[in-house]
């Protein structure tokens, strides 16, 4: 990845679209080093997870990560998932987080250079064009090396730069207890909450 000098950049991840392709490259993400990454070769303005809660639960397995995040240098942005039965009688979950995406890319927009979008959703493609006719650059991180590939073609394209995820991987990637030579909090949704090493 090529950023020019205090190049201003944010971060919009798309949480859902993220797992579902780092577990089909079969890795952890190291959220800390994700950060630091992007922080070491620009200005960071900021750094957006968005990811649907199921509130009803008395327990549920992302809440440890959001909560990690929030604590330490993301905005969390969250909302609570619908139920719903469908037409067959099936009990359904939705939850949506690319409207609240599109809407505060499209808002700090003006006050940015540089959009890192971590997401391969198709849905993204015009509103990569729109942003782009603004005169800022949008680089989408997803990747093709999954099968099927997780990012969709018209995204790809439309982006000024396409970082394939599994390239990122020996920057980011969570590293077993043994291996952290830093004594900080991490996060381990191995066993889903907060360790301290």
């Amino acid at each position: 990845m090529k950023f020019k000098a205090n190049e201003r950049i944010a971060l919009f991840i798309d949480g859902s679209n993220l797992y579902a392709a780092t577990r089909a490259l079969n890795f952890d993400i190291d959220y800390k080093r994700l950060l630091e990454l992007f922080s070491n070769q620009a200005y960071l303005v900021r750094a957006l997870y968005y990811t649907a809660l199921v509130e009803d639960q008395e327990y549920s397995p992302i809440r440890p990560l959001v909560d990690w995040l929030d604590y330490n240098g993301y905005t969390m942005v969250t909302k609570s998932t619908k139920e719903f039965t469908d037409a067959s009688g099936r009990r359904k979950v939705k939850g949506n987080m690319d409207i609240e995406l599109a809407i505060d890319l499209m808002e700090m927009a003006p006050r940015l250079e540089h959009i890192v979008l971590f997401s391969g959703d198709g849905d993204f493609r015009r509103l990569v064009e729109a942003v782009q006719s603004k005169g800022v650059r949008v680089t989408v991180v997803s990747t093709l090396r999954s099968q099927p590939p997780m990012v969709a073609d018209g995204l790809r394209r439309q982006a000024d730069v396409f970082v394939e995820l599994q390239d990122l991987q020996t920057h980011i990637e969570r590293q077993s207890r043994g291996e952290e030579e830093r004594g900080d909090d991490r996060y381990d949704d191995a066993d889903s909450e907060l360790q301290t090493v």
